[in-house]
């Protein structure tokens, strides 16, 4: 961390970006091997089309897409956009947490939490399904990484607090209705989040998911995109309510304290 504050500005911001574009290459690896059960270390990146192994001047993130007018230079076949689109997302998330937190362990924990938002979004969203071999080794960092940021009773009764409410609800909604309601996945990832936010933020995360996606929903079903049984992912928005959080939420729990008790 020294090396990096040590750098001029526009070159920590350089370097930062990179960062944010190798993680985000590195989270479409996840992306397109995790529900597959393939290894995210090898064989090395091939095209999707012709199974060409994707050679090293093919393979900067984004930059290699721009320039291949997003197209493989062996076979031709279009390059998914989900690729540049992860790419970037990933850059912005990890500089807006470097202006946010500067060169700081909040800031290099967000180095995994962000890409690990972005990984579990996008496989939810297309698979409907957040695997356990990216959720169970986040409810470990989160106990770690909460530990620090929130102290470890903290991290522990948010775990709880966390993986309490949603099993208790999906066990609700289950005897109500005769059908899951949640999945398995949603209920370890509020867990993990929190192990790392702590009960209080997590409340927060649980209290904003479900409101966006309520609205969603409700946009959803009066535009007839969606019905009463159609499967919405929420990993997406507890994914957002976590970034919102773990930027701000000490913050809004504290103005929420202020509101209620009246500033005192």
């Amino acid at each position: 961390m020294d090396i990096l504050t040590a750098l001029p500005l526009s070159l920590q911001v350089t370097v930062v970006l990179f960062l944010g574009l190798s993680f985000g290459s590195f989270a479409n690896v996840c992306i397109h091997r995790l529900p597959r059960n393939e290894s995210v270390m090898s064989p090395r990146s091939r095209c999707t089309t012709c199974n060409t192994p994707i050679a090293v001047r093919d393979n900067i993130p984004l930059f290699s897409y721009l320039l291949l007018k997003g197209r493989c230079r062996q076979c031709a076949a279009a390059i998914p956009v989900r690729y540049p689109v992860v790419e970037a997302v990933t850059a912005l998330l990890i500089l807006s947490g470097f202006v946010k937190f500067g060169v700081s362990w909040k800031f290099a924990i967000f180095c995994v939490v962000g890409p690990a938002l972005v990984i579990i979004t996008a496989i939810d969203i297309k698979h409907k399904r957040i695997p356990d071999i990216i959720i169970l080794p986040g409810i470990v960092f989160g106990l770690a990484a909460g530990s620090y940021l929130v102290g470890l009773k903290d991290s522990s009764t948010g775990l709880l607090v966390g993986g309490g409410t949603f099993l208790l609800t999906s066990e609700v909604y289950y005897r109500i209705r005769g059908r899951v309601g949640m999945g398995g996945g949603d209920i370890k990832f509020i867990a993990a989040v929190g192990a790392l936010l702590g009960w209080q933020q997590v409340l927060l995360v649980i209290f904003l998911s479900a409101l966006a996606g309520s609205l969603v929903g409700l946009v959803g079903l009066a535009t007839k995109k969606i019905n009463v049984m159609s499967q919405i992912p929420f990993g997406p928005f507890l994914a957002g309510g976590t970034l919102v959080a773990y930027f701000s939420g000490e913050r809004i729990v504290y103005l929420y304290v202020m509101t209620v008790t009246g500033g005192y």
